[in-house]
């Protein structure tokens, strides 16, 4: 994995101003790793994705990450920081397609975990339960019971509630959950992390302001955009302060 350069930030955020998030994610990984297959780092597990974006980031912007939420109670705007290892909970892995086995309700399950490719699936679902059903559904390898085989139609619903749960278990970095209190309240809740969302606003936001600094740079000196995206931040800042001064 590399970090993002000027000109990758520029052009993964033009490729992602038409796509969904499940698709900006793989956009992202397919720059920074180009030794990977699409095919390969769509197999990945959401939490291994997640692992693989939140070193990204690292790797790109830095530990630090300042986040922003308003709490559902009286609207308060809080502002706080956290660092990449307080919620990186695995380290990221090869992608492979593990199995893992469950016995429930009598029915003995073999199942994978949700990838990217199975959210590409479901995003035009209305529905949330339907979505969830038919992500279950895509991630069940086998169903037996006493060696009999048995169709997804005939699971019982608390099969289906407890292999929900051990997808969750087995892929802790897919969901992870800040504990938050309001200062001016002290109304507490929950709020979910999405690494996704967050590193597409901060290269959103680094986007346009290269783009500003390019502005700035061609229209004084007439350098090309690739000429200017490849001088260092510390070099491209030293001209635009020249620019100022001048």
């Amino acid at each position: 994995m590399r970090p993002l350069s000027a000109d990758r930030i520029l052009q993964i955020w033009e490729i992602g101003q038409s796509q969904h998030p499940v698709h900006r994610a793989l956009t992202l990984l397919a720059f920074a790793c180009p030794d990977r297959t699409a095919k390969e780092l769509a197999s990945l597990s959401i939490g291994q994705r997640d692992a693989y974006l939140l070193t990204l980031r690292e790797m790109t912007f830095g530990s630090k990450l300042n986040a922003f939420a308003e709490c559902p109670q009286c609207g308060e705007q809080l502002e706080f920081t956290m660092n990449v290892a307080d919620i990186r909970i695995v380290e990221p892995l090869k992608p492979q397609v593990q199995q893992y086995s469950l016995i429930a309700e009598g029915v003995e399950l073999l199942f994978r975990l949700p990838n990217s490719s199975d959210l590409a699936t479901i995003l035009e679902y209305q529905d949330v339960d339907a979505a969830n059903l038919q992500l279950i559904q895509r991630c069940l390898l086998q169903m037996s019971r006493e060696g009999v085989a048995v169709d997804y139609s005939e699971l019982p619903s608390g099969a289906i509630e407890q292999l929900a749960s051990k997808m969750a278990e087995c892929d802790p970095q897919a969901e992870v959950l800040f504990d938050l209190n309001c200062p001016a309240c002290s109304h507490s809740w929950q709020v979910l992390f999405d690494i996704v969302t967050f590193f597409w606003k901060e290269l959103s936001v680094e986007a346009k302001r290269l783009l500003r600094e390019v502005h700035q740079l061609a229209r004084f000196y007439g350098w090309r955009e690739a000429d200017i995206l490849s001088m260092s931040a510390v070099r491209r800042q030293f001209y635009l302060d020249m620019v100022s001064d001048g």
